[in-house]
């Protein structure tokens, strides 16, 4: 049994967009002593602008923080949960495969 290289990429996407989402939420907090989430667009003028790559590259990561903390404390329904973990994971897919193409033009 082979992988189709097609799947062997996807899957690579897939987690290098995961990681990628926690590095960045993990590296703002770190470095603006501010937890990083959807509220920062928020914040309106250049403060929004700044922050609209870390929301789009972090979001998997964010989304899935926010479902494992709404679950414990709001007991959402499995539905939600099922549809919150499927959008996290194809915009994972998503910035994961934007994160590899910028790494094949870099060179690295």
């Amino acid at each position: 049994m082979t992988i189709q290289p097609s799947a062997v990429e996807a899957l690579q996407s897939l987690f290098l967009g995961f990681a990628f989402a926690g590095l960045l939420a993990s590296a703002f907090e770190l470095f603006t002593e501010r937890r990083a989430d959807f509220k920062l667009l928020q914040a309106g003028g250049l403060t929004a602008v700044a922050s609209v790559p870390v929301v789009v590259f972090s979001a998997p990561f964010l989304i899935l923080r926010s479902l494992v903390q709404g679950r414990q404390s709001d007991g959402r329904p499995f539905s939600f949960l099922m549809l919150a973990g499927l959008t996290a994971g194809i915009w994972s897919l998503v910035s994961g495969r934007v994160v590899l193409d910028l790494l094949h033009l870099l060179g690295a």
